[in-house]
């Protein structure tokens, strides 16, 4: 048997009972060797893109009518375009010897997906709510002008895909538009150790310093491009913890494109001076300094805390056919940091440093930012517990993640809906401010993340009776359900605090409902005064609505129905 097979295996038993509920309550699934196939899919996508628990289940898709893909993601816009990731997952469920290979009409099916799912011309007919939903989300992306890059990733628990599956790949005439990934249980592993230390040697190139100061030491030198690469290949997520699951890929990303270009070209020799090279740490480092250079540096606890994109791309690039020769020059910048184990104050400091330029990692970076520690100690004072830092535990109710309350205080208090559906990666970064302002209180998170995922349940389980935009606006229906519970206290955000904390609560409980269902009407009025008839406006025409934010002006007019001041307005204006 082996070993990591089993492993897999053994965990989607937890994984099926932990999402027993919610696969019979939203999909309809109560078959047993189904529900374990789904727990697959979903400890993949949950694992792979580093999600929360509610995310990654909403990313589900399988059922009839899933042209073959079992889950799928959207990443937000960046540059023009936007990723999508398509999940293809085969368990199988009495073989787990990990000797079957991906089959090649699983291949064909996400061939077939891709050029129907993504052409906005097509009509899309016997496709289930779940996965039509999303489709129709790309396409109005995808009419708006941005660009698709996408992600195919085969999953299972044995062997990659035959030949004849990458014949398939190559006729499929995609280009660099579409990348294939395969998955397997070793891959899942891998991720899921992924805490467990490294310790390795590290080869440089040529001479380097190294100096002692403030009870640390740093080293500065140069690795050659093909070193990188093997130490990837060596440890891959372990190195990378957390960031591999964001890798962007290379395709579609310029940077990473960049740097493929480089090292596959006769520029390879000056990769040193292009790049902005490579930040990590380790807890102790030793070499021979009776050698003028060329050292071998053995390393204890190593991490790469910058510069994760340029180690993956390497890698992946080198494993490609070049077009010339890789020059042995092809080195990078190293700069290896020797800090305290326990010194993790520091560690984060040196993180943001050196990472502030991308915002899709700043929830962590500012985990420890004095406004977020405030929160945390506020909100456990209310019986609630603000988790300020990533975890792999199940959540429970009177559990509050960093980014679902950055999400909901966006929405709910701060009237900016659209930014909190589709600008998350800078919840923590240019909206920080305006998120988590020096006066939000406690109560005032918890509320609006209560508000908040009252509104996305609704999302998730829409009634019959439902109108077609309940899918895309749980933002904007959050928005108003506050606006509704500050009007029935009669006090204005700032008073919302822990005084009137127990009142709103009760409040909240007895008219969620109402507060929900004249959200409802609010968004549909507002809809009419945008289009003439709401009623046969598209699911990609709605996407478009609520991704672009048209109508906070229009469901911002008081009960006197006098519009917004001209400041408010202009501020939505400049949105």
């Amino acid at each position: 048997m082996n070993i990591n097979a089993a492993i897999v295996d053994q965990r989607l038993e937890a994984v099926r009972d932990e999402i027993r509920q919610r696969a019979r309550d939203e999909l309809n699934m109560t078959d047993e060797t189904k529900l374990k196939s789904l727990a697959f899919v979903y400890l993949l996508v949950r694992t792979m893109l580093d999600l929360s628990d509610e995310d990654a289940f909403d990313c589900l898709t399988e059922g009839g009518g899933d042209f073959g893909v079992d889950a799928m993601h959207l990443s937000e816009e960046r540059d023009g375009e936007f990723t999508v990731s398509l999940f293809q997952a085969k368990y199988t469920h009495k073989n787990v010897e990990g000797n079957a290979n991906f089959p090649e009409d699983g291949i064909k099916a996400l061939i077939h997906a891709i050029r129907y799912l993504f052409d906005p011309a097509t009509i899309l007919e016997s496709v289930n709510d779940r996965l039509k939903i999303k489709i129709e989300e790309v396409r109005s992306l995808i009419r708006d002008g941005y660009i698709p890059q996408v992600r195919a990733l085969a999953c299972n628990n044995g062997l990659k895909w035959n030949d004849a599956a990458e014949e398939e790949i190559t006729r499929s005439g995609f280009g660099n538009q579409v990348t294939w990934e395969y998955i397997n249980h070793d891959r899942v592993v891998m991720v899921l150790q992924a805490a467990k230390p490294v310790n390795d040697s590290l080869r440089l190139s040529g001479k380097a310093m190294v100096e002692d100061f403030n009870f640390s030491r740093v080293l500065v030198g140069r690795m050659a491009v093909t070193e990188v690469a093997s130490l990837i290949e060596r440890h891959g997520e372990r190195l990378l913890e957390r960031n591999i699951r964001r890798y962007l890929g290379l395709q579609g990303n310029r940077v990473n494109e960049g740097i493929r270009t480089t090292l596959k070209s006769d520029e390879s020799g000056n990769f040193y001076f292009y790049n902005n090279g490579i930040t990590l740490i380790c807890e102790k480092f030793s070499y021979n300094a009776l050698q003028a250079g060329d050292y071998q540096v053995k390393v204890e606890n190593l991490q790469i805390i910058n510069g994760g994109q340029t180690c993956m791309t390497i890698f992946k690039t080198l494993k490609e056919p070049a077009p010339s020769p890789l020059s042995p020059d092809a080195h990078v910048l190293v700069r290896l940091y020797q800090l305290a184990g326990d010194n993790e104050d520091q560690v984060r400091r040196i993180t943001f440093a050196t990472n502030s330029q991308n915002p899709v990692d700043l929830r962590d970076l500012r985990s420890n930012d004095e406004r977020q520690r405030r929160l945390q100690t506020d909100m456990e004072q209310l019986g609630y517990n603000y988790q300020r830092k990533r975890a792999d535990l199940s959540l429970k109710p009177t559990d509050i993640t960093s980014g679902v309350a950055a999400e909901a205080v966006l929405s709910v208090w701060r009237q900016r809906p659209h930014q909190a559906k589709f600008f998350s990666r800078e919840h923590f970064g240019k909206l920080y401010d305006i998120v988590f302002t020096d006066d939000l209180t406690g109560a005032q998170t918890i509320l609006a993340v209560r508000i908040y995922r009252m509104a996305e349940n609704r999302r998730r389980r829409p009634q019959t009776e439902d109108p077609a935009f309940v899918r895309y606006a749980s933002c904007f229906l959050a928005m108003r359900m506050g606006r509704y519970l500050l009007c029935d206290l009669n006090i204005q955000l700032p008073g919302l605090n822990h005084r009137c904390f127990s009142n709103a609560q009760q409040l909240l409980d007895a008219h969620a409902e109402s507060y929900l269902q004249q959200a409802i009407q609010d968004v549909k009025n507002a809809l009419y005064h945008l289009y003439a008839s709401p009623d046969s406006i598209s699911l990609q025409q709605l996407a478009a609505t609520f991704r672009r934010g048209d109508l906070i002006y229009y469901l911002n007019f008081d009960e006197n129905a006098r519009p917004l001041s001209d400041n408010k307005l202009q501020m939505i204006v400049d949105l």
